[in-house]
């Protein structure tokens, strides 16, 4: 009988992982947390879609915009504005409201200047149904 190796092979060691990975149920592979019922590609959903414009008309990359519904204090959503100064965010269907603000703190401009935004933009959600909305902001 051979001796028994002192050392894993790494290949051995990868045929194992790969194995043991491919054979757990698909709940316990992913390393989120499981998404709300509204958020589930087969259950309708009601999505706020905006811009976030520059003083000189021109999209923003990179801020910080927040959303929370109208009765409550806290903020809900975080996300940032893509390349096109684009953010999206499915929230339930059915009757409600959300304000939704740009959060410019930490936000560097390329022009080195302050942006600041006028006030929050208030947006009314009927049914499964997509409300556009833009946030401009000034110097």
């Amino acid at each position: 009988m051979p001796p028994f190796p002192s050392r894993i092979s790494p290949r051995f060691l990868t045929v194992v992982l790969c194995f043991i990975a491919l054979n757990l149920p698909a709940d316990r592979v992913s390393a989120s947390p499981a998404a709300p019922i509204y958020q589930k590609p087969d259950q309708p959903y009601a999505l706020i879609f905006g811009t976030v414009w520059g003083p000189d008309n021109h999209p923003l990359y990179g801020v910080k915009v927040k959303v929370r519904r109208v009765d409550q204090k806290k903020v809900h959503w975080e996300l940032f504005s893509d390349h096109n100064g684009e953010f999206a965010l499915r929230v339930r269907p059915g009757p409600a409201d959300y304000l939704v603000s740009a959060d410019l703190k930490n936000y560097k401009s390329l022009t080195g200047k302050e942006l600041h935004q006028d006030g929050e933009v208030k947006v009314h959600v009927d049914n499964d149904e997509r409300q556009d909305l833009s946030l401009h902001l000034k110097r």
